[in-house]
């Protein structure tokens, strides 16, 4: 009876946890596809440059980085490089989206590619033990 249960229990685990193993994204693949094949559509502009935010988890600090689109900048032991940045063209505060590529330069390790939004940050976050970069805005 108890093993019967426990079968029962695992099972039920096994049909739950399957829809979200199915579920995963490969942010990689969409990354390449939405900076390959995205048009940009007159309610859609292509910015020349980003604010990005930065924390450096272990002394607290914030910081606001600027990095214009085709250019790398150096924060602590990452480096980021943008290769588009876009906003909606009737309201530029609203909302922001940035093809980042961030590498850990301490084992030249990439880290991050993918497109970052800033109104949802969660979506696509950079998972860094030490470090944490959002994007702001898109200009």
């Amino acid at each position: 009876m108890i093993r019967r249960a426990l079968l029962s229990g695992l099972a039920l685990s096994a049909a739950l946890i399957a829809p979200v193993a199915a579920q995963q994204v490969d942010w990689r693949t969409l990354g390449e596809a939405l900076r390959d094949q995205r048009p940009i559509t007159p309610e859609m502009s292509s910015g020349s440059e980003a604010v990005l935010r930065a924390l450096d988890k272990v002394s607290g600090e914030v910081d606001d980085i600027m990095i214009a689109v085709g250019g790398t900048v150096n924060y602590g032991r990452l480096s980021i490089s943008m290769s588009a940045c876009r906003f909606p063209a009737e309201d530029p505060a609203s909302d922001a989206f940035a093809f980042l590529q961030i590498t850990d330069t301490r084992g030249e390790e990439q880290v991050f590619q993918g497109w970052m939004i800033a109104s949802s940050p969660a979506l696509n976050a950079l998972d860094h033990p030490r470090y944490d970069v959002w994007v702001v805005s898109c200009s």
